[in-house]
């Protein structure tokens, strides 16, 4: 069933499941370091797990720039 879905959608459509597969593991990967991390602030894993929450793409792009720099080491 599902070979048919991947059949339908056509050269587009895979491109975008790429896409959409790249984000989901970037996205988990972000989450996961987050939680195992400590940080200068206690507060800044809270507020870096919402940033990711809701800000989606931008905020685990935003995450991998910046995050690094607010850990304890």
């Amino acid at each position: 069933m599902s070979l048919l879905f991947i059949q339908n959608i056509g050269g587009g459509g895979i491109i975008f499941l790429l896409f959409g597969l790249i984000y989901t593991i970037l996205w988990i990967y972000c989450l996961v370091d987050i939680l195992r991390s400590e940080f200068k602030d206690p507060n800044m894993k809270i507020i870096w797990i919402v940033i990711i929450l809701f800000a989606q793409v931008i905020g685990a792009v935003v995450y991998l720039a910046m995050g690094k720099g607010t850990k304890t080491t």
